[in-house]
């Protein structure tokens, strides 16, 4: 019978337990898939320890990424067949050698791409994404500064803003991870937590100001990110696991400058065709082999408590990912 890592709830990784787990034929506009391999994040931590902005019901199955093999198809699907390669998104079910899912939140897996790279793709690259092209109003020749740059979402923003004519400066606190962001197309690297960060953001730009903050990172790096803007530049906040910042509000009125929140959730709830449009041009670009996420560690299923907390360290230079097989 499939296992899957479950917790009765909500705690730390070594609160979860791995467990017999059949989750049955797939309903109707459902696939069975069998997990091959799932990324795991920061977000799906929080989530699994009952930190994160929604508590989902327990019992819980932690994640949010997948990739592997159609099983089963169930009534009413159409185009997809068992043994297609697919990956998907969903909150929780995911750290699972198999599990049910709707058929329309799955897409098949471009050729040129693993299931290890596909298990960590979706949301990452949807976020950065959505967040650069719609909330961010990006413009081919500006210029893009990404906090927490080795990150999943940071790696993301890089590749989608050199693919949105920006031109990305990389913030990363090692030479590994500023590695990791220039060989995934950073056009400059700046040292997070440096002194003379600030300086260091001006030199990497020439002296001019910057035109988009992607912040996934959160606290102290908050206010020091968006006193690097321009006029009209646009501070995207995309997630806090520093911290929740205290920004002065007199700095957006002196630089007419913007906060912008990125909630893909809430963009797919709300307005559903733009985030289907935003589905689809992301996996399309996927096709042609312009977005590569980074892997930095692989654990077996059975290691899912060191994996957990590797994600939630963020000391990888690159994405965690959990392997079915």
């Amino acid at each position: 019978m499939p296992r899957a890592v479950i917790g009765k709830e909500f705690g730390p990784p070594e609160s979860y337990a791995i467990e017999q787990f059949d989750p049955g034929p797939p309903g109707e506009g459902q696939l069975r898939l069998a997990i091959k391999a799932a990324g795991v994040s920061f977000v799906d931590v929080l989530t699994a320890m009952g930190q994160y902005q929604f508590h989902p019901p327990l019992p819980f199955i932690p994640g949010s990424e997948y990739a592997g093999i159609v099983e089963a198809v169930g009534a009413g699907v159409a185009g997809f067949a068992a043994g297609d390669r697919v990956f998907g998104s969903s909150m929780g079910g995911i750290f699972a050698e198999a599990n049910n899912f709707p058929a329309a939140n799955v897409n098949k897996v471009p050729g040129a791409m693993t299931l290890e790279a596909a298990a960590v793709f979706p949301v990452n690259y949807l976020t950065a994404y959505y967040a650069l092209a719609d909330r961010g109003r990006a413009k081919p020749g500006e210029t893009l500064l990404v906090l927490g740059a080795a990150g999943g979402t940071g790696f993301a923003a890089i590749q989608v803003g050199k693919h949105l004519g920006l031109r990305v400066i990389a913030s990363a606190s090692s030479p590994e991870k500023q590695a990791a962001a220039l060989a995934g197309g950073a056009d400059a690297v700046v040292t997070t937590g440096a002194p003379d960060w600030r300086d260091q953001v001006k030199a990497a730009n020439h002296g001019q100001p910057i035109d988009i903050v992607f912040d996934g990172v959160g606290g102290d790096a908050t206010e020091l990110a968006f006193r690097t803007l321009g006029y009209d530049g646009r501070h995207l906040v995309i997630g806090f696991p520093a911290g929740i910042a205290a920004l002065k509000t007199n700095l957006p009125l002196l630089k007419s400058a913007s906060l912008v929140g990125v909630q893909m959730r809430d963009h797919s709830l709300k307005r559903p065709q733009e985030a289907e449009a935003n589905r689809r041009k992301v996996m399309e670009l996927a096709g042609e082999g312009i977005f590569n996420p980074t892997i930095a560690e692989r654990y077996p299923i059975e290691d899912y408590v060191t994996a957990m907390n590797r994600a939630f360290s963020g000391k990888a230079a690159g994405r965690v990912v959990l392997v079915m097989d």
